[in-house]
């Protein structure tokens, strides 16, 4: 049995003002139109702050200070397994742009439901839900 290859992927988890950076997929893209936290795949050799400050550079046009990783989520899709890795982000200089993104919006923790993420981002969302939400105990 032939195992998966892996894709490593980065993404950043940039909070302001109590909303969070999200990006859509163009329709181009694997996965097309689909909502996710910005970032992209890790190049052979290269640090994951690295990568991620590349691709948000390039898709964004923002530079960022990378922080401590947030989520490792591992999700099998058909073809491959996607590596994904959150880190935790700042915006430094620069206000994004929507350059190789179909999209961007900041939304509320609670309005994340409203939008389509693929898998490995989906189980991304549902921790920070769990993370954000207020207490239920009486």
């Amino acid at each position: 049995m032939d195992e998966k290859p892996h894709v490593r992927v980065v993404a950043a988890e940039i909070q302001r003002d109590g909303l969070y950076l999200i990006t859509q997929r163009r329709e181009s893209a694997v996965l097309p139109l689909l909502w996710e936290f910005p970032g992209g795949r890790v190049e052979e050799g290269e640090a994951d702050a690295e990568a991620l400050r590349r691709e948000l550079r390039g898709r964004l046009g923002v530079d960022v200070e990378v922080g401590d990783l947030a989520l490792h989520v591992a999700h099998e899709y058909d073809r491959y397994v996607l590596d994904l890795m959150v880190y935790r982000a700042e915006l430094r200089a620069g206000e994004p742009q929507a350059r190789t993104v179909r999209d961007l919006r900041w939304v509320r923790p609670e309005e994340l439901a409203n939008f389509q993420f693929p898998g490995a981002d989906q189980q991304t969302v549902d921790a920070l839900l769990a993370e954000t939400a207020p207490s239920r105990r009486a």
